[in-house]
């Protein structure tokens, strides 16, 4: 700049020569003072720098050397173990021969784990699941490696979750209740009218996690087996195949409206979605502390239940010094201030140096003196044959299927929407019905009200040739697969819906979407799922239909859209988790 200056200025003279050099006085002084503040710039971002090199290190990762502990716990655990691996790991502890240990955490259901870590997904230095027994069902699929070295961190009882209300107008807590009473009440609603005084609504919904993915929900139901043989003895493969306890099961399982794929979530739920989502439900005590505020009280079965004691087990194929951390890191957990932390988190600390105290109290409906008859651990071959039990006595789906297939809906979005479609088909049950709706321009009824079984492979067939093109006709497809359901809806199965799109309604003549057309698509007791795919979907509408029906809306895209669909499968029942 200076050289093309002096090649413009030098010509002119002693009057320009002045004028030339007092510019470059000026710019040369400007220099100075912009190098100055240059310098002082690049010092204080390499000390930020600096401090963000050593934010990332303590708070993204763990430190240099350290032995990184994996730890998988069943997700009733979550709100305890969070906070406290977050302490542990802030606190810089070190092994007694100086090694520093960070722990990572997931939460995973006691079935999901056995598929994770049986396939090779997944090997936790440590896993918690909700009971040994999962230890023995995945040593059974060829992984013994978490059965020598476990040790219980805390104790809770499998209860029925109420609202305190209901509870109260059922006779809580003088007058015990079992859970043939719930499943009964669930079951009937004449008989639910009566209880109830008529004051919750014309049923009696109730919810529990999955038996096959989730340890509460196998535990739920091995109780009802327990309690229809009377006995607190385990119960046996032939017990279970007892007609007598094929319709206790049975009788319970129609009733059921809402099936979780994880404790916590179930728990959470309940609370955020309030008593018209759900009345009832099988939880353990500690989330129902947790969530409920005693609002949401637990009820102790009349007939007995299961305790999870909560083995954190080493894995003893793991290296020397990644064992010996999941040892000093279990220990840590056992300790007095982590068992403080658990006792708030309301579980039944396994320290005795810790004293019961709230939240386990008369304030959140806690009875320690429950639960007076403790069911024995069930064996590898009755939580199998739990499983298959359950198949057989839930109640059939009866679905409809609303899957958008107008021209935005090209590329990757119609690639991945197939494929996690075509999966969930296949993870349906034998004696479940769908119908299948394509809607672009026009709805087009592809499947109608076909039991799965028989008709698997044309259902599949019928999605993979799914093509993109067209407009969006969401209003009419909903109000279609409204009056498809209403046609075929009966008392031995369990309506759904679900509505995948990924766009505004550009294309509807016959509905509007109003309160008419809500109050169509939850009719008949109808659940309904929605999906919004993609950030251009009508993510209000889908909301507030799912939240109507109580159901669940969902955010998805190519990379979430098959996770969505698995988690749409446990609420439906689907043939997923151990034994599958």
């Amino acid at each position: 700049m200076r050289i093309q200056l002096d090649r413009q200025i030098r010509p002119l003279g002693n009057k320009a020569r002045f004028w030339r050099n007092l510019f470059q006085s000026k710019i040369q002084n400007l220099k100075s003072k912009m190098a100055g503040r240059l310098w002082l710039l690049i010092i204080l971002l390499g000390l930020a720098a600096v401090a963000c090199g050593f934010s990332a290190d303590e708070e993204s990762g763990p430190p240099r050397n350290a032995t990184v502990v994996d730890v998988a716990a069943n997700t009733s655990l979550r709100p305890w173990l969070e906070g406290i691996v977050n302490t542990f790991n802030e606190s810089g502890l070190e092994t007694p021969d100086g090694k520093p240990v960070y722990v990572t955490l997931q939460s995973i259901e006691a079935g999901e784990a056995v598929t994770a870590i049986a396939t090779g997904e997944m090997a936790p230095a440590v896993w918690i699941p909700d009971d040994p027994v999962w230890t023995n069902v995945l040593a059974d699929q060829g992984n013994p490696n978490y059965q020598g070295d476990c040790a219980s961190l805390g104790s809770s009882p499998l209860v029925m979750a109420m609202w305190r209300p209901l509870a109260e107008s059922l006779g809580w807590p003088g007058l015990p209740l079992g859970w043939l009473d719930v499943g009964s009440l669930a079951a009937d609603p004449a008989t639910w009218k009566f209880f109830s005084g008529g004051r919750f609504g014309d049923s009696l919904r109730l919810g529990h996690t999955h038996p096959g993915l989730s340890g509460s929900g196998a535990a739920t139901l091995l109780a009802i087996v327990q309690a229809a043989e009377a006995k607190p003895e385990a119960v046996t493969v032939q017990d279970i195949q007892q007609p007598i306890v094929q319709a206790s099961v049975g009788a319970f399982e129609g009733a059921v409206s809402w099936f979780s794929n994880s404790t916590d979530s179930l728990g959470q739920t309940m609370s955020q979605r309030g008593s018209d989502f759900l009345g009832a439900a099988v939880l353990y005590e500690s989330t129902v502390v947790f969530y409920g505020g005693g609002q949401i009280v637990p009820v102790y079965p009349l007939e007995g239940t299961f305790v999870a004691t909560h083995p954190a087990c080493v894995n003893e194929a793991a290296n020397l010094d990644t064992i010996t951390a999941a040892r000093f890191f279990r220990d840590y957990l056992m300790d007095e201030p982590a068992q403080q932390a658990a006792l708030a988190a309301g579980l039944r600390p396994i320290n005795g140096n810790v004293p019961l105290g709230a939240p386990l109290d008369d304030a959140h409906g806690v009875d320690l003196s429950q639960p007076q008859i403790v069911f024995s651990p069930p064996t590898v071959a009755a939580v199998y044959a739990a499983q298959e039990l359950w198949q057989a006595a839930r109640k059939p789906v009866n679905l409809v299927m609303l899957l958008d297939t107008s021209g935005s809906m090209a590329g990757d979005k119609m690639e991945n929407a197939r494929a996690s479609a075509v999966q969930f088909v296949e993870q349906m049950g034998d004696a479940d019905y769908l119908t299948l709706v394509a809607f672009s321009t026009f709805p087009d009824v592809l499947i109608n009200h076909q039991q799965v079984g028989p008709a698997r492979d044309k259902i599949v067939r019928a999605i993979e040739g799914l093509v993109a093109d067209g407009d969006t006709s969401l209003y009419d497809a909903i109000g279609d697969g409204a009056t498809l359901i209403a046609e075929t809806t009966s008392p031995r199965t369990t309506n759904a819906l679900v509505v995948l799109s990924d766009g505004l309604d550009t294309a509807s003549y016959r509905y509007n979407f109003d309160e008419t057309l809500m109050q169509a698509a939850a009719g008949h007791d109808t659940t309904v799922f929605t999906i919004a795919y993609g950030s251009d979907a009508d993510e209000n509408l889908l909301s507030e239909l799912a939240n109507r029906a109580n159901g669940n809306f969902y955010r998805g895209d190519e990379a979430s859209i098959a996770a969505i669909y698995e988690e749409m499968s446990a609420a439906f029942g689907g043939s997923l988790g151990i034994g599958r």
